[in-house]
């Protein structure tokens, strides 16, 4: 198994937010930090069914978190945030 960076954000006003460096547009959110790592889990799971077919290519493998911070840019979203790391399947993705 593998696994999937997440990125967590919490706002005064609002839920944990997550969001994945490498699955762009793929989030999720909850009320609790550990509610949003379970939905994480399965937001992951979902997208990756159908990404192939909508998509038209196969779903994003995962960077490791030191080739992450080796980009300016996922080093600014998780400035402020928890950084998690979101077990996932990776054969889940490759069914075609």
């Amino acid at each position: 198994m593998t696994h999937y960076i997440a990125v967590i954000h919490k706002d005064r006003d609002s839920g944990y937010g997550v969001s994945f460096p490498d699955v762009p547009g793929v989030v999720t959110a909850a009320d609790s930090i550990d509610e949003a790592i379970r939905n994480a889990a399965e937001v992951l799971a979902f997208a990756a069914e159908d990404w192939s077919e909508l998509k038209g290519t196969a779903f994003p493998r995962p960077r490791t978190i030191d080739e992450l911070r080796n980009d300016p840019g996922f080093n600014e979203s998780a400035e402020g945030a928890v950084v998690a790391a979101v077990p996932f399947d990776l054969n889940v993705g490759q069914a075609a």
